[in-house]
């Protein structure tokens, strides 16, 4: 079972951190393929938390190669501060490898994120502030800087000189501060290039090999299916491709090569940022839920929109990422809920809807329809195996799994990477 993409099947923060890294305990090679820092994984570890954001999880596995592919942008100052983090607490960054088409964060694209902002005002996306948007459409539009031209000078120069005469204007008018320099930020970018240098690695020729010799390779997503560009609560989006075609666009692999889609999906359901959520509480039943969940975000600490679980959403994301399997995480939160409500189609115009809508105005006027299930009052942290749930648990469990369209093949049961009930093996 070589080729297997982990990705969101919700808006993020789904625990796909937790799952990559138990697998990478098990396999050769972790790979993310889209997103930046605008995102991030918590892992903990014999009580111990890791925060990831730009460094895969495999990180934690100290036989695992761990990979930044193409598809990622990346904020140089982050990866090497959360490199030297991670080696401060003991754990090797040495076999990071990086794509030298990997696009680059550049200083000028975080306060283009503000003034892109402060342009949409009311309508604004509610983005991290990260430059990731901004660097996406840098790379669209043919002026991205991409790691490999930190080793070519006047490559970087003329593109930087090309991007600062588009962007110093908004800067300095809308922001109010002094326009950046070409000097100062290609002296920037390139005092990490001698760092940089050792770490490149031509991607698909190493995944393609390693896949032909039988070696296991895990595709990381960053951020999740209903955040994806085109798939996704368009315009309330990322700007990366989260979906399972991503991986292959992301690293540099094939289609054929990927024998396991496995989509991680909450008990419950949160999303950050603007945006439509059918199922969102807004009442004490959302704050209980934002509590019990501990549910803020790894990167930027803000608070999560939490909900119910949502039906549409995760038959959705079966069906365009082909999933093959679903881990379930965070059931323990709802221990102590006399009964849980599930979204199971949506009230549109006065008609049922059990398909995902593909108006943004028929999503964001969508009610959700509930049916309820029994909860249970017993603790459930400690099970090692399914038939170790109460039987309303595993009934919820199973009926999210007709629900989903797809099966249920792990479930967690809390934060530490063994409160993880397997059902099946997702290594075949």
């Amino acid at each position: 079972m070589p080729g297997i993409i982990v990705l969101g099947a919700q808006w993020g923060d789904e625990g796909k951190g937790k799952a990559t890294d138990q697998l990478g305990t098990a396999v050769d090679y972790v790979v993310k393929f889209n997103g930046g820092n605008n995102a991030g994984h918590t892992v903990v570890v014999n009580g111990e938390k890791f925060a990831l954001h730009l460094v895969p999880a495999g990180v934690l596995s100290p036989n695992c190669t761990t990979v930044i592919g193409n598809g990622v942008v990346v904020d140089l100052a982050v990866l090497f501060e959360e490199m030297a983090d991670l080696n401060a607490r003991g754990v090797d960054t040495s076999r990071l490898r990086i794509s030298p088409n990997a696009h680059i964060i550049p200083p000028y694209n975080k306060a283009m994120d503000a003034v892109n902002e402060r342009k949409l005002g009311k309508r604004k996306l509610g983005t991290t502030g990260r430059g990731i948007g901004p660097t996406y459409a840098d790379k669209m539009n043919r002026i991205g800087i991409r790691i490999q031209d930190l080793f070519d000078t006047s490559i970087l120069r003329q593109k930087v000189e090309g991007a600062l005469a588009q962007k110093n204007p908004d800067i300095v008018k809308l922001l109010g501060q002094d326009p950046f320099t070409v000097e100062g930020v290609v002296d920037g970018l390139l005092s990490y290039a001698d760092r940089i240098k050792p770490m490149l690695l031509n991607v698909p020729a190493e995944l393609n090999h390693a896949l032909d010799s039988g070696k296991t390779v895990v595709f990381e997503g960053g951020q999740a299916t209903m955040l994806d560009i085109d798939h996704g609560t368009y315009p309330f989006v990322t700007s990366s491709n989260c979906t399972a075609a991503g991986a292959c666009t992301g690293s540099g692999v094939g289609p054929r090569r990927i024998d396991r889609v496995v989509g991680v999906a909450k008990a419950y359901i949160t999303r950050v940022g603007e945006g439509p959520f059918p199922t969102e509480l807004t009442d004490e039943q959302g704050d209980w839920l934002r509590e019990a969940g501990h549910e803020y975000g790894v990167t930027t600490g803000r608070p999560r929109r939490c909900g119910w679980y949502d039906a549409v959403v995760a038959r959705y994301a079966t069906a365009i990422n082909s999933l093959t399997d679903i881990v379930l995480t965070k059931l323990d939160v709802l221990t102590g809920l006399k009964e849980i409500p599930v979204c199971v189609a949506y009230e549109v115009d006065g008609e049922r809807v059990a398909d995902m809508p593909q108006s943004q105005s028929d999503l964001h006027h969508a009610r959700p329809i509930y049916e309820m299930f029994p909860g249970w009052e017993e603790d459930i942290s400690g099970a090692k195996s399914f038939d170790e749930l109460p039987a309303n648990a595993q009934a919820y469990v199973r009926k999210l799994e007709e629900l989903s369209g797809c099966q249920i093949s792990a479930i967690g049961v809390g934060a530490e990477r063994d409160q993880t009930i397997a059902v099946r093996s997702l290594l075949g």
